[in-house]
């Protein structure tokens, strides 16, 4: 049987990547979705076991402990694993695996398993990416500011990942993420003139409007 893949796809927080993996599922049922666990509560929107599996700080300690995670890392308040065991498993079963994940989480992912192809997401703009945040109506404005200052530290890792997808138009962006997962997106590499322009626009600082 042949080796299943492993898709790893990541992005600053208000980039849009839970709702294109999202749709992208909906068009490749043959990708499972990787659900990693985390120690945060859930949002109103979110079911344990199909969006993240719900632990404690204790649980998630005594898990980092006896090396039951693929790679993990602590995002903001909280900390977010992925279970090595179920992943190795699907892979060894021949199925297609998305993970959605930090650049943190992403870089271990390389390091254990360097055949992972992985995904970056940028939005088209800084003003977009706080837009967006703030259209999620669950962050507080306090929130908001530190997502959006984290955001250049997240955005300076692009350079890691095997390719980008830049979300300005949806339907684009999910052509984008479908061809990838097709094995079609040579044209999509981390290392073009377009994303070197945006990722240096991106990053500047004091133009919060920038691009």
């Amino acid at each position: 049987m042949q080796r299943g893949r492993l898709y790893v796809v990541s992005a600053p927080s208000g980039a849009g990547k839970t709702s294109l993996v999202k749709a992208l599922m909906e068009r490749e049922p043959r990708i499972r979705f990787s659900v990693s666990y985390t120690t945060r509560k859930p949002r109103p929107n979110e079911v344990p076991g199909r969006d993240y599996h719900f632990v404690t700080m204790d649980r998630f300690a005594e898990m980092v402990a006896h090396h039951e995670f693929l790679e993990h890392a602590q995002v903001f308040d909280y900390c977010y694993g992925t279970g090595a065991h179920t992943v190795q498993e699907a892979l060894g079963n021949g199925e297609q695996l998305l993970l959605e994940i930090d650049w943190q989480g992403a870089r271990q992912v390389r390091t254990r398993l360097p055949e992972a192809r992985s995904i970056f997401i940028l939005p088209p703009t800084r003003h977009a990416l706080e837009q967006r945040l703030r259209a999620r109506s669950t962050d507080s404005d306090a929130v908001i500011k530190r997502r959006m200052q984290d955001a250049a530290q997240d955005l300076g890792h692009w350079a890691e990942f095997d390719h980008i997808v830049i979300n300005d138009h949806f339907e684009q962006a999910l052509q984008d993420l479908q061809s990838i997962v097709e094995d079609r997106g040579t044209h999509l590499a981390a290392q073009r003139p377009d994303v070197v322009r945006l990722t240096s626009e991106l990053l500047q600082t004091g133009h919060p409007e920038a691009g």
